[in-house]
């Protein structure tokens, strides 16, 4: 990315992660335009650094406002270099006890919101031939567990969808940035921020250590929001960095668990997946050097 002093847009800004963002960009001198749904928690950063900082209300499910946001943002600072979808929450319920308007909602949060910001800002990057997409998703985009399969849903959607996006926008000098946070101490294990579904009453025993897990672990979550910024900013700023960034011990951990045993699981039924091809049957896509075929 060019040395001129960035415009970020980030969404979910007043709090967590998005706050830690936006004060390590003030504090390094430069523009952010930041989203959320009560604006008032911003005074202090407006206060502080009036002439660089503009504070939009905005639900990140509103997924029309996303056009207005980005044009002002331009107008106001010339451009725009990074945009950060941040803005989501928790949910909590077992498959059976999530309705399909509370799925729809994490879909919303998750995908559709963020879908709409990077639509919106994609010309803008494309003009200015550079820019960076920072997608906050979790290290529930690429794991699962009981109670949280529809949080997990959207992320796992957004995942997908910014693999490909990445592909779509690096001949343009723009780069895709998948963050996968493990528990970090903002407040998306608070009581009046997750949400959880109606509970029923046959999947106490499956689902009620998990949410009093959720629940304790409140105020006691391992990651700093404030290393989490310098560490993101440190990535995106190298000169070629990767596509995902597992963020914390426990997504270190948990994400190399994963890719191991689902390694080891392809490597075991490898024999008996290629059988279901016909016999002598040529690829019909060209494969790279590593063996792998794209879907």
């Amino acid at each position: 990315m060019s040395t001129s002093t960035k415009t970020w847009i980030i969404t979910g800004a007043s709090s967590g992660l998005g706050r830690a963002l936006a004060e390590a960009a003030l504090a390094a001198g430069e523009h952010v335009v930041g989203t959320a749904r009560r604006i008032d928690r911003f005074e202090p950063l407006a206060e502080a650094h009036p002439e660089r900082f503009m504070a939009v209300a905005h639900d990140v499910r509103d997924v029309d406002g996303a056009d207005g946001i980005v044009h002002a943002a331009r107008e106001r600072f010339g451009r725009v270099d990074i945009l950060v979808n941040n803005a989501g929450a928790g949910q909590l319920g077992a498959a059976e006890e999530v309705s399909d308007g509370q799925l729809s909602d994490m879909i919303a949060q998750h995908l559709l919101g963020p879908a709409s910001f990077v639509r919106s800002v994609l010309p803008v990057m494309r003009e200015q031939e550079s820019g960076a997409i920072v997608q906050m998703s979790s290290q529930g985009g690429r794991l699962s567990f009981a109670g949280v399969g529809s949080y997990s849903a959207g992320k796992f959607a957004l995942e997908g969808w910014s693999e490909a996006l990445s592909a779509e926008v690096a001949p343009f000098g723009i780069r895709v940035l998948i963050v996968e946070p493990s528990r970090f101490r903002t407040g998306f294990n608070d009581v009046d921020v997750l949400v959880s579904a109606p509970q029923r009453t046959e999947y106490d025993g499956v689902l009620a250590g998990i949410r009093r897990d959720l629940s304790a672990v409140s105020g006691r979550q391992e990651g700093d929001p404030a290393r989490g910024a310098a560490v993101i900013r440190q990535v995106l700023y190298r000169h070629n960095p990767p596509l995902r960034l597992p963020l914390g011990d426990e997504a270190v951990y948990n994400l190399t668990e994963l890719y191991r045993r689902e390694l080891r699981n392809v490597e075991e039924l490898a024999v008996l997946s290629r059988s279901a091809d016909f016999p002598g049957a040529e690829p019909t896509r060209p494969r790279p050097s590593g063996g792998s075929v794209t879907p």
